[in-house]
């Protein structure tokens, strides 16, 4: 993925938290050296997988397949003693599919928070025939593999662990503005894709930074 992509990705997520009255914290649009001013910070958020996130899942088509991010508040799954919980923001074009995957060990709850309508559809693991059923807001629901459950703006549904999931903005109803509140979240190891992909893209430096995704703040410091 290019860099250009990431930035470009970013000035729209931004644009469409401007869009819905969303703030971030003030390191949010710090640059590369602003966190090298700030070590402690940096290395802190990096082991908390707090910050921005941009990822193509290693497809080459941010717009087809990728996912925008923002990691909030998460604590560390390896210690008892930090918080137990996690929230993100996500930034879902139309029709961007982020490819199914499951979590063995975070519960989730997915929100639209704003837009278009989010559409979600699920599998369950190899071998299990259980029917899968849901509680979006309180309400149980029961879905066929693959049949989708579109989420209204307001609208939020608990995913539970081990079961697959993708999600994508309706088409022709703009991008959604989503939200994650879950148990601590580990994307450099709790992510289980039925597919071979990365969680993580291999970027190509084609312009600077406009703000470093949270796996590049702190690594090196």
């Amino acid at each position: 993925m290019k860099r250009s992509e990431i930035n470009e990705a970013i000035r729209q997520a931004k644009s469409l938290l401007k869009t819905h009255g969303w703030f971030l914290p003030d390191w949010a649009s710090w640059g590369v050296e602003d966190y090298e001013n700030n070590p402690e910070l940096a290395v802190w958020l990096h082991k908390h997988q707090i910050g921005w996130d941009v990822t193509d899942f290693g497809s080459g088509e941010f717009a087809q397949r990728g996912l925008g991010l923002f990691c909030l508040r998460n604590g560390v799954q390896s210690e008892s003693n930090s918080l137990p919980y996690a929230e993100k923001l996500l930034f879902v074009g139309e029709a961007q599919e982020t490819p199914f995957h499951t979590h063995k060990k975070k519960l989730e709850d997915i929100i639209n928070r704003g837009g278009g309508d989010l559409v979600l559809e699920f599998r369950q693991p190899e071998g299990v025939t259980d029917p899968i059923a849901l509680r979006c807001d309180g309400v149980l629901m029961r879905r066929e593999p693959d049949e989708p459950l579109v989420l209204s703006p307001g609208q939020s549904v608990t995913i539970p662990r081990g079961l697959y999931h993708r999600f994508y903005a309706k088409p022709g109803m703009g991008m959604v503005l989503g939200g994650e509140v879950s148990q601590v979240n580990d994307d450099s190891a709790d992510n289980y894709f039925l597919e071979p992909l990365g969680r993580f893209s291999d970027i190509e430096e084609d312009e600077a930074h406009l703000h470093p995704l949270w796996h590049e703040i702190g690594a090196a410091l």
